[in-house]
């Protein structure tokens, strides 16, 4: 998948084991003023988080003009009902102008195509919680810290 954007030509390449350490940093970047505005920010929490949970298989690397712009991970959810949408993060210079709208659009496409419903959670207080409603995604539930959102398959007709 790639495609155009005000940043110019974006890519998504396959992530790998070594793309590890500068996701981990782009999460800590990205999500620090949100986990410090919920008293939750851990410098090294905020990494290690992402170390254990990353998987390389289920991985996209985001590249404007062939440079790291970010990552989301597309993976099967635990309980074997659809898909589950985790670190999105996009470097904050290529956040505003349609990246992640771009990529996100994409991914739920392959996710309509297979008739699954797509999971997420994003943190009370995100800006991103906008870019997935406007996506189609619902709150499920929430609690201080966390908002759990789906955006259903869609009905065959």
């Amino acid at each position: 998948m790639d495609g155009e954007t005000k940043h110019g030509n974006w890519t998504l390449r396959p992530g790998a084991a070594d793309d590890v350490e500068p996701v981990a940093e782009l999460r800590a970047a990205v999500m620090r003023d949100d986990l410090e505005r919920l008293g939750r920010y851990d410098e090294h929490r905020v990494r290690q988080r992402l170390r254990e949970g990353f998987s390389p298989a289920h991985t996209s690397v985001i590249e404007v003009d062939g440079a790291f712009a970010g990552c989301v991970t597309l993976r099967p959810a635990g309980n074997g009902e659809g898909l589950y949408l985790e670190h999105f993060y996009l470097d904050p210079a290529t956040q505003g102008r349609g990246l992640g709208t771009a990529v996100l659009r994409g991914l739920l496409a392959r996710a309509d195509e297979a008739s699954l419903p797509v999971r997420l959670q994003v943190l009370q207080g995100s800006a991103a919680r906008r870019l997935y409603e406007r996506a189609g995604f619902t709150v499920e539930y929430e609690d201080p810290v966390d908002v759990m959102m789906v955006r259903e398959a869609p009905v065959a007709g």
